[in-house]
């Protein structure tokens, strides 16, 4: 898709839109760099828990919008992998906590490098000052999916178009 011209100040949903076909893109590169023994639902698990370290299952579950008896499946299989480990809780003997193993930490590290060679490679191809544009796009994209991510309000009058 080629965007020509944009107006001065483009609507959020002409934005939405070739944002949306963006994300489409990125998942078809990614898919291209991954050689992932993990299923998307369980590269969000690792996701969570890279974030998360040390959570439990209905943590996890929420953090999902998942049941513990689906995300307890997931991480079953991510445990096989020897991705994901299972410890009790210094606290509560009863409780077992979630964390990253060192072959998880290894394999996100590793698919994030093969997904920024994909990236470096279409970033390569357009020019500079277009990639400084995208850059600052996507830093106050960034700033904003994080607010809202984290339950903020985001600001819509604190940054300039």
């Amino acid at each position: 898709m080629t965007v020509t011209a944009f107006r001065h100040r483009p609507e959020p949903d002409e934005v939405a839109r070739v944002t949306a076909t963006a994300a489409e893109l990125l998942e078809v590169l990614w898919g291209r760099a991954s050689t992932a023994p993990a299923s998307a639902s369980q590269l969000r698990v690792l996701f969570v828990l890279e974030h998360q370290e040390g959570i439990n299952l209905r943590t996890l579950a929420d953090s999902l919008a998942s049941t513990p008896p689906s995300t307890s499946r997931l991480c079953d299989r991510l445990q096989a992998a020897g991705f994901v480990e299972r410890v009790v809780s210094p606290t509560d003997r009863r409780e077992l906590r979630l964390r990253l193993s060192g072959r998880g930490r290894a394999f996100l590290a590793d698919l994030r490098e093969r997904r920024e060679a994909e990236l470096r490679a279409v970033l390569a191809g357009m020019p500079a000052g277009k990639r400084v544009a995208l850059l600052e796009g996507l830093d106050a994209f960034c700033d904003a999916a994080t607010a809202r991510a984290h339950d903020g309000v985001p600001d819509s009058g604190s940054r300039t178009a």
